[in-house]
């Protein structure tokens, strides 16, 4: 963690809460672009760095998601099982490296070669996590088992291949919620027409 820079220093850090993740609250003060200096009190979310992939069968133009439990948008849509891209928290490894265990967890799917497309930050007001963002071809060859997660991390996961563009429709009709399937599946869909176009 940073603790200073040209326009801001941190000035303190409290842990409230260190479970899983750790939720700190942070006293800084910043320079103002008006020349004065203001002291701020932020609580801010770090449960680590994270990737996220969208596999791409060109042939067939599907993808591969996941559906699965979300605590989160449960208690607040009453929605038990969401759609999204295959992700996990890289603990430690480097963002390929994981995703492609991930994959193989999640999805059932043995993929060696995976593309990066770039890094964000999904709630940078709150959430430290970063996320790098890839996407890979994938066929049915490389399938090597039914996938659903790892049953001691409390993963129960469906497969679900779909084409691009259903997936651009469950965006559309409010099934697909999450904010990464969401960017990724507009990426990809983005870059398959321009390609077609040209």
């Amino acid at each position: 963690m940073k603790t200073s820079g040209e326009t801001v220093h941190i000035c303190d850090v409290e842990i409230i809460a260190h479970n899983k993740g750790k939720l700190v609250s942070v006293s800084y003060e910043q320079h103002r672009r008006d020349g004065e200096q203001q002291r701020r009190k932020r609580e801010i979310y770090d449960n680590g760095n994270s990737a996220v992939v969208l596999p791409y069968d060109s042939e067939r133009r599907t993808v591969l998601l996941t559906r699965q439990l979300r605590l989160p948008v449960f208690l607040q849509d009453g929605i038990e099982r969401t759609v999204e891209a295959c992700a996990g928290k890289l603990d430690g490894e480097e963002a390929e490296q994981r995703i492609v265990k991930e994959m193989q967890e999640e999805l059932g799917y043995r993929i060696t070669n995976v593309q990066r497309l770039f890094e964000l930050y999904v709630s940078p007001a709150a959430i430290m996590e970063k996320i790098s963002f890839f996407t890979c071809a994938y066929s049915p060859a490389d399938r090597v088992s039914g996938g659903g997660g790892l049953k001691e991390e409390g993963e129960d996961i469906d497969v679900v291949e779909t084409t691009l563009e259903e997936a651009a429709a469950m965006i559309a009709n409010g099934e697909i919620v999450d904010a990464k399937t969401v960017v990724l599946i507009q990426y990809l869909s983005s870059r398959m027409q321009a390609a077609a176009r040209g």
